[in-house]
């Protein structure tokens, strides 16, 4: 650790326990009524500035802009000194909020002990700015967890490739490419279920740890089992097991599955994956072959 990634890191801990002076709890607790980033900026009315701008120093005036809570990452962050500017991040995307000492001077203190990379949550009035951006103004600012290292630095970017790998959060918070992928892949897997199901396979799990390896041509790990005092190994496979349901009277079955080979290791190859196997009683090769079609 570099001696300015210390001092970096001293400070925020520094704003952390000053955070938890002011009485709030630096990692957060639950929080009601969110909603998020994209669902936010959807509510934004151009009516509603409009009356707000016209009324607002009118005696008894109710604010018409839609209120909203919303909770995200601080991806930037601007102080103009009686006004903050913040970037928040969550799974939809980027919202800007503003924190301003005169409308919200308890969350305009917390805002001030605010680093990037932390989580906040921010409920407000809904508006756009004259630059024409979305926006909370903020009438309310809670935290929701402390990050007490900095994230990569956001021109720079995170392209360390070893880092990226085993640091999978770093490299979805710094590249956003990267966290469509892992939506895309999860989008995928629904859609492929969705797809069996509608045509009657049964969705099933089948054990990990086997006696004998078997389905495939492929050196296994092995593990200990102690209660039965002996080795296990496991699975290279689904289809051994996947065949003996249909022997039982399971006509359709599928099975997306971790498997476990002892072979190599690459940026390109993990000898843990993920695998989608079917078998459909009274079927043949062509069958298949249209099931896999379809399905692609």
């Amino acid at each position: 650790m570099s001696e300015e990634t210390h001092k970096l890191e001293a400070q925020r801990r520094a704003n952390r326990d000053a955070v938890a002076a002011l009485g709030l709890h630096p990692y957060g607790s639950r929080a009601e009524g969110l909603i998020t980033n994209d669902a936010a900026r959807a509510l934004h009315s151009p009516e509603a500035d409009a009356a707000h701008a016209a009324g607002s120093k009118e005696p008894g005036f109710t604010d018409p802009r839609p209120a909203a809570k919303v909770a995200g990452r601080v991806m930037l962050l601007r102080d103009n000194g009686k006004l903050i500017w913040l970037q928040l991040r969550d799974a939809t995307g980027d919202l800007q909020a503003a924190v301003s000492q005169r409308d919200c001077p308890e969350g305009f203190k917390l805002a001030k002990l605010t680093d990037l990379g932390d989580i906040l949550i921010v409920g407000g009035r809904v508006m756009k700015t004259k630059t024409g951006e979305v926006t909370i103004w903020a009438d309310e600012v809670l935290p929701g967890a402390k990050s007490l290292a900095p994230p990569p630095a956001k021109h720079e970017g995170l392209h360390d490739v070893e880092i990226r790998y085993r640091q999978r959060y770093l490299d979805l918070i710094a590249n956003d490419d990267v966290k469509k992928t892992f939506l895309m892949r999860s989008a995928i897997l629904r859609e492929i279920r969705a797809f069996f199901h509608e045509r009657g396979y049964v969705e099933v799990e089948t054990p990990m740890m086997q006696a004998i390896p078997g389905g495939a041509a492929a050196q296994p790990f092995k593990t200990f089992h102690n209660a039965l005092g002996c080795e296990f190994y496991l699975r290279i496979a689904l289809e051994l097991y996947l065949k003996r349901l249909l022997v039982g009277g399971v006509d359709k079955v599928f099975e997306i599955g971790r498997n476990f080979r002892n072979e190599g290791l690459s940026r390109k190859h993990n000898p843990e994956f993920t695998m989608l196997e079917a078998y459909e009683a009274f079927g043949d090769y062509e069958t298949m072959m249209e099931t896999v079609e379809s399905l692609i």
